[in-house]
This record gives structure tokens, C-alpha cells and sequence, in this order.
């Protein structure tokens, strides 16, 4: 599978990036991946490669590159639950630095980047994400209804800017919520949020999950919630991108 390492002009300076797209020359669509709060690293590359093998371009960019290039702090090889405080201690002021500001502005960039590389077709393109990264697909595809048109999220709070951003969106969603994350009650409220914009959506908690469920180099990790993630996002992506 041919990868990319590549840089990203942005209205902040250069943003690095991964990139993974199909063998065999030709145009796919593109898909946009925002990482998890730990940002690009070597579970996500091999999650780009996977999604790039069913025919799309997907584009990873270092969501924290004003601090550095990835990975920006030094990450064990397996981020067992012992050691999150004390990375989450390291990675919360770059979370808390990444203003709605300058996710809105990073991807404008990132789109533009997108369309334009000669791998990738023109548009229309999804976005996906993991984590934190799915609250920032919500707010890209909900800033770029014309070019975005298919987002989702995967146990990412998606609702922390209320139903106001929701009721933005045109692309059709699928959120895949953890367990841990969501009550029954919360999940009632922020589909109704959805019903009221008028998008096709699939919002769902995924059975006996917790946070991070599909990040293989952590204690959260679940095979099976993985490979339902799988199942909707190749399904998504396929019904929007025409690439099935």
C-alpha cells in the first residue's frame, strides 16, 4: 500500500502528515482522519493503510504540529490505563491550545490539500475520527456542507458544542459511541439533535465498549467494536463517496 509523508501549508505554518491511498495509479476518493487525543502514530497509519485498501485516499494529519512533528511527546509502545495520566498530563494543554479557531482554520487547509493531490479525486470527500478528532470531523464537515459528505465519529464527544453545530450539518453520520461514554439518556438527546437537522444518521453505542475501543495500542482496545466500526464506516463511506 503506497504511503506518503508530506507537509500541510496552513495559515499557521506547516502541518505534517500521513498519507495512505491504493496501488495501481488513479483517482479515489479522499477521506480526511483526525486522530485520537495521542495523536499520529503507528496504530493510526495502519488504520489509514486499511481504510486506503478499499480504494480511498485518506489524508492523517499531526493535529498538534505548533508543538512539534508527531509524535509530539514520546508515547510507551502500548499506552496501558496505568500510564494515561501521566500522558494525558503532557497531551492536555496541546487539547486545550487546538481552539474551534484553529480547527476551522487547519482544515480549510486540509481539504484544500486534499483535492489537490494527484492521487485523490476532486471531492466529494468524508471525514472520520477518533476520540477528540471526532468532535473536530463534526466541526469540519459542519463548516464545509458542500465538500463534506459523509462524517463520522468514534467515541469522540461529538456533542460538546450542542445542537447548534449539529444542526449544520448536510453530510450523512454515523456515530459510534463507547459504553462508557454515553448513557442511554445522552444518546436520546443527541439523536434527537440530529433528527432536528434533517441528516441521514446511524448513532449508536457500541455494546461492552469503553473509551478508545478501537485503538489496538490500548487497554480499551475491542477486536469486535473495532471491526463494527469497520462495517459502518466502509458502508458510510460507500454509499456517499460512490466507491463501492
Amino acid at each position: 500500500m503506497p504511503t506518503k509523508s508530506l507537509h500541510i501549508s496552513t495559515a499557521d505554518g506547516q502541518a505534517d502528515a500521513f498519507a495512505a491511498f491504493p496501488d495501481g495509479g488513479g483517482r479515489h476518493p479522499g477521506v480526511l482522519m483526525y486522530a485520537d487525543g495521542f495523536g499520529v502514530r503507528l496504530v493510526l497509519r495502519q488504520m489509514a493503510q486499511e481504510l486506503a485498501g478499499h480504494g480511498y485516499y485518506v489524508l492523517v494529519p499531526n493535529l498538534f504540529y505548533r508543538h512539534g512533528p508527531a509524535p509530539v511527546i514520546e508515547l510507551p509502545e502500548h499506552i496501558a490505563e496505568e500510564a494515561r495520566p501521566q500522558v494525558m498530563a503532557q497531551l492536555m494543554p496541546l487539547i486545550e491550545a487546538h481552539t474551534a479557531e484553529r480547527v476551522l482554520r487547519d482544515a480549510d487547509a486540509y481539504l484544500r490539500f486534499l483535492t489537490t493531490q494527484p492521487e485523490a479525486g476532486p471531492g466529494p470527500v468524508a471525514v472520520t475520527g477518533y476520540c477528540i478528532g471526532g468532535l473536530l470531523a463534526v466541526r469540519t464537515a459542519a463548516a464545509h456542507p458542500g465538500q463534506v459528505a459523509a462524517v463520522a465519529a468514534f467515541h469522540g464527544p461529538v456533542g460538546a458544542d450542542g445542537p447548534d453545530l449539529l444542526s449544520k450539518l448536510t453530510a450523512e453520520v454515523h456515530f459510534g459511541h463507547a459504553e462508557g461514554d454515553l448513557t442511554p439518556e445522552a444518546l436520546g438527546e443527541l439523536n434527537q439533535a440530529l433528527d432536528a437537522a434533517g441528516v441521514g444518521y446511524t448513532s449508536e453505542i457500541y455494546p461492552g465498549t469503553t473509551h478508545g475501543f478501537t485503538m489496538s495500542d490500548t487497554d480499551a482496545f475491542n477486536p469486535a467494536a473495532l471491526q463494527r466500526h469497520w462495517d459502518r464506516l466502509l458502508s458510510l463511506l460507500d454509499r456517499t463517496l460512490g466507491n463501492g
